[in-house]
């Protein structure tokens, strides 16, 4: 096969999305400029390979049952997920709430695992959603902690399209909000993507100090406002510590200062401050 044919089989793949689920070939050959025979012969490996799959009745096509398989298997494998596993079920158990780990991938925020029940004995390792990082906690908690220019660099391809009535939809807006997380040391999403969900966030960062990943908690506004939003910040951002510790983030830092995550306990130190 040559590398034009896997070049064009992957953008095959690509093209399908929760606004777009199911393509029949007409529709793949007009969205990719080619013949409908090429198509119909690079839609028919994948499907004997397993990564798509036809329905007999549409013979339109959809994401293929080992597309999940694969994905399974690396989410699994991450490495936020084998550190961050422990800690965010605890978390998860003390808090009474809904856990999600993400990576920050493709300018945007992919859920890695996801912990539904506190009772749960097992986490539920699997690649998704990917959700936008501006109106996200667990986005957030990765935004506000990058460089300035990745954060410029995203800001400018933004739409600020509403979610929900409680989205954020300026620039200006967001900036502010991203300098309060960068105070707190923690993220919170007001029911700006999902309505009657409110989600805190954390950063989680690498040896390095670049924030690679977040942790959250998520439930139903009145879990997650007034008196008892500030005793689960402190346990998320001291959980978000542990696995940042854990990834090699160790900051060696002049005597008197200290960062977001140093400060954890309280959550309300400037990061790199």
């Amino acid at each position: 096969m040559s590398v034009q044919s896997v070049h064009r089989a992957l953008e095959i793949l690509a093209l399908f999305s929760p606004a777009r689920p199911r393509l029949g070939i007409t529709e793949i050959s007009q969205l990719m400029g080619l013949p409908k025979a090429t198509i119909h012969g690079l839609v028919r490996t994948l499907a004997d390979f397993g990564f798509l799959a036809q329905d007999p009745e549409t013979r339109r096509y959809t994401l293929g049952l080992k597309i999940y398989e694969l994905g399974t298997m690396l989410a699994g494998s991450l490495t936020i997920n084998r550190i961050g596993a422990g800690p965010a079920q605890r978390l998860s158990r003390r808090a009474g709430l809904m856990t999600r780990l993400a990576i920050w991938d493709q300018n945007s925020v992919l859920v890695t695992l996801s912990i539904f029940s506190p009772s749960q004995e097992v986490a539920f390792h699997q690649l998704g959603p990917r959700v936008p990082a501006h109106c996200t906690a667990i986005g957030k908690a990765i935004l506000a902690f990058l460089p300035p220019t990745e954060i410029e660099a995203h800001l400018a391809g933004l739409s600020y399209a509403p979610y929900t009535a409680n989205t954020i939809t300026t620039e200006k807006e967001l900036l502010e909000d991203l300098e309060q997380i960068r105070l707190k040391g923690y993220a919170i999403d007001r029911e700006e993507f999902i309505p009657g969900l409110v989600c805190i966030g954390a950063p989680v960062f690498d040896r390095s100090g670049r924030p690679t990943a977040s942790i959250s908690l998520s439930g139903k506004p009145s879990r997650l406002t007034g008196r008892g939003l500030s005793g689960l910040a402190d346990d998320l951002v001291r959980t978000a510590m542990e696995i940042s510790h854990q990834s090699g983030f160790l900051p060696e830092l002049p005597a008197g200062r200290k960062t977001v995550m140093q400060q954890s306990g309280s959550g309300r130190a400037k990061a790199g401050d």
